[in-house]
């Protein structure tokens, strides 16, 4: 079952750097008692992230001990500081049947929703967004989340998928998503945290102590 809450924690590296920072990366993640994390690189950019389920917030409690230990470990990798936000569950219209979608890729979608349109927003996607991602074959689950704690704010939405990324973004490059995303703009989202990024999965699976 989707977990109320998701941490995500990205760093952006240097692109020679990308294993050994992956590598760093899993090793504080197997080191981490009780971590359900799942670790991706970016496909596009020279990225690692991390998806974190968390019950409350009370959980950042156990790993704000470790994220210093990681930052030291990253920082002569990296080529940017850590990206970090809590989001809090909103939506499945495709479910995952764990905490995180269990799929080689993920991509992210976020934009940032008008507030005095935001319920309107809520009732018009389901018939729009929703109902393009339901009929699509290649995404096998989709969340939608809302920025809860972050200097990123608005609707952000994790999409997992197993086909390869070119296969896959058909679904939102249609004349009806086309459609669709005039509808959104200016209606409902702003000029500002519009962004899709796509990564592959890197973890094993979930790591636990």
């Amino acid at each position: 079952m989707t977990s109320p809450l998701l941490l995500v924690t990205e760093v952006p590296v240097d692109q020679e750097a990308i294993h050994e920072a992956v590598a760093a990366w899993q090793r504080w993640v197997t080191a981490a008692d009780g971590s359900r994390s799942i670790l991706y690189e970016g496909v596009e950019t020279p990225t690692v992230l991390e998806l974190t389920p968390l019950t409350a917030l009370s959980d950042l409690t156990v790993l704000t001990g470790r994220w210093r230990d990681l930052g030291r470990a990253l920082a002569p990798l990296s080529t940017g500081d850590v990206r970090r936000q809590v989001l809090e569950f909103v939506d499945a219209p495709k479910p995952a049947a764990d905490e995180l979608p269990d799929t080689p890729y993920v991509q992210l979608r976020h934009v940032e929703v008008k507030p005095p349109v935001h319920e309107d927003y809520l009732a018009w996607r389901p018939g729009t967004i929703f109902a393009e991602v339901l009929k699509s074959e290649r995404i096998e689950t989709f969340l939608a989340y809302h920025s809860l704690v972050s200097t990123d704010p608005g609707v952000m939405f994790v999409s997992g998928f197993s086909c390869e990324p070119d296969e896959y973004l058909p679904t939102f490059d249609s004349e009806r998503y086309a459609e669709i995303a005039r509808q959104a703009h200016p209606r409902f989202v702003t000029d500002d945290g519009l962004y899709t990024r796509i990564y592959r999965r890197v973890s094993a699976g979930r790591s636990a102590a």
